[in-house]
């Protein structure tokens, strides 16, 4: 595919989380050298929201009026990339900014969702212990939840359900013992069972085959650090064993990116905080600069 111009959108916001740490992905990130092995042309950075840490009693939603006030800003910089013919590669902090991105394309039309994480992030408020929105992104994006944080400038749905692709979670038990609301039944689910079953290369075929659909003007990348095997991606805030190997989520982001329907990407959830050693940024920095080669 042609070489595509890749502007890396640094958004520092843990709103989502009761915790701080995940802000400081970017900077990591920058210091490992991934701007200059993807060859970006620039970067471009969002002041960190200010966080409350309070959960709004309408929504049982930690920050969710800052998230609300948030998202668009984040989704104006991603839509300056796309205007100005580029490759937004927006990198967190928290799942929460699935919303600012998915906003952006859900201004200009119909796009679909591969959702690469560890988890479901399909909580409803009531039944997430902490109220944290990184544990319900992938609902609020689909039109689940309340209207301040699911109905972004009155858009709901930023994507609809049956255009998103969960791939790779593997938080079964805490889902059940949570009470966490089940995945849309128009969702297509590739938990890990099932990425080990068909393989990870057709599992994820199958997945950007069912994204470039003629009924979609492209789709976007959302990958969570945790979808890493926890053996190699410890600094996450909520691990769980297992996980994709690395060859496996090199397979996925290869597929996706190799698409010329891909229209951007994300990167969350890795906490250098709890990366003292630097090993986890590293294989994090070494993945991402390898899966876009293809494109860089």
């Amino acid at each position: 595919m042609p070489k595509r111009r890749i502007t890396i959108v640094e958004a520092p916001s843990s709103l989502g989380l009761a915790t701080d740490g995940v802000e400081m992905l970017p900077e990591r990130l920058r210091a490992l050298g991934l701007a200059e092995q993807i060859d970006a042309d620039r970067s471009i950075r969002l002041q960190a929201p200010v966080k409350s840490g309070v959960l709004d009693p309408r929504t049982r939603v930690l920050n969710a009026p800052e998230i609300a006030a948030w998202s668009p800003q984040l989704a104006n910089a991603v839509a300056s990339v796309i205007d100005d013919g580029g490759f937004p590669l927006v990198l967190g902090g928290d799942c929460t900014i699935l919303l600012g991105s998915m906003l952006a394309l859900r201004r200009r039309g119909r796009y679909g969702l591969l959702f690469i994480d560890g988890n479901a992030d399909f909580f409803q408020p009531e039944a997430e212990p902490k109220g944290e929105g990184a544990s319900m992104d992938l609902a609020f994006v689909t039109g689940y939840g309340p209207s301040l944080v699911a109905d972004l400038e009155g858009l709901r749905p930023l994507v609809r359900p049956a255009d998103a692709v969960a791939f790779g979670f593997r938080d079964h038990e805490d889902q059940r013992e949570s009470g966490s609301q089940p995945l849309p039944a128009e969702l297509p689910a590739f938990d890990i069972h099932r990425v080990r079953h068909l393989g990870a290369e057709r599992a994820a075929r199958m997945a950007v085959d069912y994204l470039t659909r003629p009924d979609l003007d492209g789709f976007f990348v959302h990958l969570d650090a945790d979808a890493l095997d926890d053996a190699v991606m410890p600094a996450v805030d909520f691990r769980v064993p297992g996980g994709l190997s690395v060859d496996e989520l090199g397979a996925a982001l290869g597929a996706a990116l190799a698409s010329d329907s891909v229209a951007g990407m994300e990167v969350t959830i890795y906490n250098p905080e709890l990366d003292s050693e630097g090993t986890a940024g590293q294989l994090l920095t070494d993945i991402l600069s390898k899966a876009f080669a293809v494109i860089s």
